[in-house]
């Protein structure tokens, strides 16, 4: 019994970071929980035999998760308008590291989207060395490649996401937020104008499930609008509430106090230069539990 429960001590303990590596893979939290469990079970019958828990386990989720991205990348190709990452309250502890800026920024919607671009060997290689400093000889035992070829495989990976945005220290846009949303709310089209960046992107995420735009919306003028659109005085009577959503700033929406919908904004400080509104209803559900379990979020702007 002292074994066993050593063994379950010693995954419980390891359990945040497995499930960030796995979200950080697919861009799914129901599908990294899967992956988590799978490798509990596997655990459950080798742990006490293994001498590097950390690395046994880093080693599972990981090809756990390869197994998995094919048949993912198969999916997205015929889903319905823009995909997005099922997001997350970053401040939860159970969902892995997100203390620093790159460990914020390995979580965002904008990279992970951008990962969608790597083969799966490739968003491994890159996720275990951008997100949790692995060596590349680490790397490389992971995976079953050599050095040299792990190596390769961040070059080409950092050579895809070259265009990807860099990371930005933490900074308090909480006044941002707050304008956008009062703007919005209000139908305030030259207000929102002048909060977003002229290059600015929406993008809508409702997949074919709800009322969502097709395509990206870009342009300060159409983003404003489309935003008056959906969260104006005419079509919102739900309530919101600020929170931090995969390291960054976040409204989310509420209709007789279930959890609708997540508008997501990427800022440089000064303006909004992207916006990201998730909708879909099976993406909200892991979202949705954590709100109900942390107790944490601030205030509802109306």
């Amino acid at each position: 019994m002292v074994v066993v429960r050593e063994a379950t001590d010693t995954f419980t303990a390891q359990r945040p970071r497995l499930f960030g590596l796995a979200y950080r893979m697919l861009g799914s939290a129901h599908d990294a929980e899967d992956v988590v469990q799978d490798a509990w079970l596997r655990w459950s019958g080798h742990g006490d035999a293994v001498d590097n828990p950390a690395a046994w386990l880093t080693t599972v989720v990981t090809r756990l998760c390869l197994n998995r991205l094919d048949s993912a990348r198969a999916r997205r190709e015929t889903y319905v308008g823009p995909w997005l990452p099922e997001p997350i309250l970053t401040t939860d502890p159970a969902t892995g590291p997100a203390a620093t800026v790159e460990e914020r920024e390995s979580v965002s919607l904008a990279l992970l989207t951008t990962l969608e671009r790597l083969t799966p060997p490739e968003r491994a290689v890159y996720v275990l060395r951008e997100a949790f400093g692995h060596s590349h000889a680490e790397v490389a035992s992971v995976l079953d490649v050599t050095e040299a070829g792990s190596r390769q495989l961040h070059t080409r990976a950092r050579r895809h996401l070259a265009t990807a945005p860099a990371a930005r220290p933490r900074a308090d846009v909480g006044p941002l937020l707050a304008r956008f949303v009062a703007a919005a709310r209000n139908g305030d089209v030259a207000g929102l104008e002048s909060l977003l960046a002229a290059d600015v992107t929406v993008w809508s995420d409702g997949g074919g499930k709800v009322s969502a735009a097709r395509r990206p919306v870009h342009g300060r003028d159409a983003v404003a609008r489309f935003l008056v659109g959906i969260l104006g005085p005419s079509r919102w009577r739900g309530t919101g509430a600020a929170a931090e959503v995969n390291g960054a700033p976040a409204l989310l929406g509420f209709q007789d106090g279930e959890l609708v919908g997540v508008v997501a904004v990427d800022t440089d400080g000064d303006r909004i230069r992207g916006v990201r509104v998730l909708r879909n209803p099976d993406k909200l559900t892991f979202l949705a539990g954590q709100v109900s379990r942390s107790g944490e979020l601030s205030g509802r702007p109306s």
